[in-house]
């Protein structure tokens, strides 16, 4: 087998200056910072509900229905929980649209004071909607849909914009190894607002929103005065301008061919050897790059898995075992743990084989397997949490995979060489076909547990984790074809 540069030449550690650590610790720890928000929003989910219904005071005295509408959103736990499962969609729809505006924006504006600006209007956002309204003891349905509405679309500047500085930043040599470590960042981050949230739960669920706004604001700041957003700024030649300068040892990971063989190494929209700075792509020609539809489709469908543990693993082990929301809440990390493994792993495997496709499949298939045995749980924390991680291994490992790892190589092809203004618009739009079936995802999950009971909530992740395996398998096939073929054609050279 042809060993990648990884391996041939030492030169995925060696190349990487104190600035590439900076900027990979930068991106890393300001998206795990807005995934920390969102996570408290999950986290709390049982304490907001109770707040919000008549259950949590009117215990000892018997009041009028009346008298607790007044003060209170909902007269039962069943109705919160319904709109809880709303917001979930709200969100995730204004951050699927946000997302597309996002990575075109992006691509024309500083990416550091989009990221920046994101992060701080963010922050304050959710400052408004869990302190302020709860000091004020205000509840209203439309301020939660509109905070919740713009939330999503101020969030969503963050992973188009972290995904973009990086691709800036590492070529395509070991990028599966780097970026499936990086994209570690939503899961550290979620498992950094479970811990916040619940160290300060005690007081009040108020104060968990209180304590990530705060912290996430503060990076926001941080980012605005300290990210370089490409080699350039610092007169560092562009990963684009030292990979031509080398012999590009291996096919790329993604590109159009229908065959190796019918690569050309030189198929760009720029002309001769000098390397242009080209204008931003439109959205449509982002679209029509080869790779970039398929994995948008399985991405929606793996996104909505992935989200629905994400936003309901905590209530489902409150709900479905009785346990403590404090302890569901430590105990949903171990989705997240198997998901950093996962995407780390699979990112490396990718990078040895030179293709991407093979490897989600077997992880997928693994994930049926998975989901089938977590479903069946039982009744006991150790259990329970080994399911979880083998669960999250391979399903968030794969959709790590593809939001970061397949994502930078969709936009860095072939076709856009010399483009460096086209990868936070493919990002956003694999992202944002993505959040579009998780938002959807959260409002069946929400109607299918009510009517049908969790089982089949699970049925429906199995039924999305194959379809996740149906829309990229024209990938799948030809990139398991071409490994064929070179390996054949290795051994006939020996």
């Amino acid at each position: 087998m042809a060993w990648p540069n990884i391996f041939q030449r030492g030169t995925l550690f060696s190349r990487f200056s104190h600035h590439h650590v900076v900027v990979f610790l930068l991106t890393f720890f300001s998206y795990s910072l807005l995934h920390a928000s969102r996570k408290t929003f999950s986290n709390v989910k049982v304490s907001i509900s109770k707040q919000w219904t008549p259950s949590a005071f009117n215990k000892s005295i018997r009041l009028p229905v009346e008298i607790w509408s007044s003060n209170h959103l909902f007269p039962s736990a069943e109705e919160a929980t319904l709109f809880l499962g709303t917001l979930d969609t709200i969100f995730l729809f204004s951050y699927a649209v946000g997302l597309f505006i996002s990575g075109i924006v992006g691509d024309r504006l500083n990416l550091r004071w989009v990221l920046s600006f994101g992060m701080c209007s963010s922050a304050l956002v959710v400052f408004v909607f869990g302190p302020v309204t709860e000091w004020l003891h205000f509840y209203n349905k439309g301020l939660y849909c509109c905070l919740w509405i713009g939330n999503g679309l101020l969030q969503s500047t963050g992973w188009p914009c972290v995904v973009a500085v990086m691709g800036n930043w590492f070529g395509k040599a070991g990028r599966g190894v780097v970026f499936g470590l990086w994209s570690a960042c939503a899961s550290v981050g979620n498992i950094l607002g479970a811990c916040l949230a619940s160290s300060v739960l005690q007081y009040g669920y108020e104060y968990a929103f209180l304590v990530t706004a705060a912290v996430q604001f503060a990076g926001g700041i941080i980012i605005f005065f300290g990210l370089l957003v490409s080699p350039e700024e610092i007169g560092i030649p562009g990963i684009e301008a030292e990979e031509n300068f080398e012999e590009d040892s291996h096919r790329p990971l993604i590109n159009g061919a229908e065959n190796e063989d019918e690569y050309e190494p030189n198929y760009s929209i720029q002309e001769g050897s000098t390397i242009t700075q080209v204008k931003a792509i439109s959205f449509y020609q982002a679209c029509c790059l080869p790779g970039v539809i398929p994995y948008s489709l399985a991405y929606a469908c793996l996104k909505l898995v992935n989200y629905s543990f994400f936003f309901w693993l905590p209530f489902y082990l409150s709900n479905n075992f009785g346990w403590k929301e404090a302890e569901a809440d430590k105990l949903s990390i171990w989705y997240d743990v198997g998901g950093i493994i996962g995407g780390t792993l699979q990112g490396f495997v990718s990078d040895v084989l030179q293709k991407r496709a093979p490897v989600l499949a077997l992880s997928l298939l693994l994930a049926v397997g998975s989901l089938v045995g977590y479903s069946r749980s039982p009744n006991d924390k150790s259990i329970n949490a080994l399911l979880m991680a083998v669960t999250g291994f391979f399903i968030g490992g794969p959709s790590n995979m593809i939001s970061s790892a397949i994502s930078a190589d969709l936009g860095h092809q072939e076709l856009i060489q010399g483009s460096s203004e086209a990868l936070a618009t493919v990002t956003g739009i694999v992202d944002g076909t993505g959040s579009i079936g998780a938002a959807v995802g959260q409002y069946l999950v929400s109607l299918i547990q009510d009517n049908l009971g969790w089982m089949w909530v699970f049925y429906f992740f199995i039924l999305m984790t194959s379809c996740t395996i149906l829309f990229i398998s024209p990938l799948i096939v030809r990139e398991i074809r071409h490994l064929m073929q070179r390996r054949q054609a290795h051994s006939l050279s020996e």
